[in-house]
């Protein structure tokens, strides 16, 4: 049987300007033939892995700087000091499939788990020797430098990358273009967020003063304007809870363990952009989470015909009632009778009856775990 979790928010952000494109104004789009705000999808999956507080064992680390890494750990780990120590590094990930440009960073970021990285550092201490650098007559190129890594090194090599139990690398997946056989399909996919309602951009013009400026001095020591907007988001995500024990080696326990941190990162997570200007820290007013057995369903239609606030209210209210009633009418179609739904509610909009109301992030946690706890055991 399939089985789906899925998380629907709706979150108002006062003006700011969170995820910015390539001119510096925050990101929108067309919808239902309107525009609204945007966040990226990858906006919202980095703060939910900086907020989700995975062990340290389980985290996952995205760089380029795979080298400057491994040699620290080397020298204080193992106290390996010598001069050479870049070159058994680069010896190392070789055999692994992995590349270093002349300036010694990765070609491109790699996402890796700790659990990775570690197996690297042991690797390199392990075949100490074996991986020294040869004699000038004897040194080859960085091509052939897997070709005469020993079969033994290069199979361990191959063997650390398996993801190494990292959460977030299981969730959010990786993609390797030379390496194929080591990428992760992620059992969460993430929707970029849209706002419920038609948004237009706001320009903030400022000026700065210098403090040191003379007496005779006037005017600004530096004027400019920023773009931002305030807007109430609908947010999407859905995991595969099999998808991620596989992804965790069959770990069930880790994967309830990832999830439970993952209900309160996902609330919690908000993006960086511009903060130290806007300092819009709003959290969530709406969390729902369905379990759904058939297939997901992103409820971001039910945002097709923009909301409205009337009569005073806030725009949290009408986007809640229209994602709870555009569920209904799409649970009726497409559901299955063991979905069910948990939530968080500040607006006051989503029908009682329609799910188990929650009083905390911790008590929906719960709940999500315990579902998920019996289901995967079947």
């Amino acid at each position: 049987m399939s089985l789906f979790v899925e998380f629907h928010l709706i979150q108002n952000f006062a003006p700011s300007n969170l995820n910015r494109d390539d001119t510096g104004a925050p990101k929108d789009a067309m919808f239902g033939g309107y525009r609204r705000a945007r966040v990226s999808s990858q906006c919202f999956k980095r703060a939910i892995r900086l907020n989700a507080g995975f062990p340290a064992q389980n985290q996952g680390v995205r760089t380029k700087k795979l080298l400057e890494m491994l040699r620290t750990q080397l020298q204080d780990q193992y106290g390996r000091k010598a001069d050479d120590v870049d070159s058994r590094i680069e010896s190392a990930l070789s055999a692994a499939g992995l590349k270093l440009k002349d300036d010694g960073k990765t070609e491109y970021l790699l996402f890796l788990g700790q659990q990775e990285i570690d197996g690297f550092a042991a690797l390199v201490d392990e075949h100490w020797d074996v991986l020294a650098a040869p004699a000038a007559s004897e040194k080859k190129s960085k091509k052939d430098a897997k070709a005469s890594a020993p079969a033994e090194v290069v199979k361990q090599a191959k063997s650390i990358m398996n993801g190494g139990k990292a959460l977030d690398v299981a969730l959010f997946g990786r993609m390797l273009a030379d390496l194929p056989d080591v990428n992760q399909d992620a059992a969460c996919q993430v929707a970029h967020a849209i706002s419920t309602h038609r948004v237009e951009r706001e320009f903030d013009y400022f000026t700065a003063v210098d403090d040191m400026g003379a007496a005779d001095e006037t005017g600004a020591g530096m004027i400019g304007q920023v773009e931002f907007n305030s807007a109430t988001f609908y947010r999407y995500a859905v995991i595969d809870p099999a998808k991620l024990v596989s992804n965790l080696q069959g770990d069930r326990d880790l994967a309830l363990c990832g999830l439970r941190a993952l209900v309160q990162a996902v609330a919690l997570a908000i993006p960086t952009g511009k903060q130290n200007t806007f300092a819009a820290h709003n959290p969530p007013s709406f969390i729902g989470v369905a379990i759904r057995h058939a297939s997901p369903i992103n409820l971001a239609n039910a945002f097709e015909r923009p909301v409205y606030a009337r009569n005073g209210e806030a725009l949290t209210c009408p986007s809640v009632a229209a994602l709870a009633d555009y569920d209904s009418q799409l649970s009726a179609l497409y559901g299955d009778g063991l979905d069910r739904w948990a939530y968080l509610d500040l607006s006051h909009a989503w029908p009682q009856d329609k799910g188990e109301r929650q009083t905390s992030l911790t008590a929906l946690a719960d709940w999500v775990v315990t579902q998920l706890g019996q289901e995967l055991e079947h």
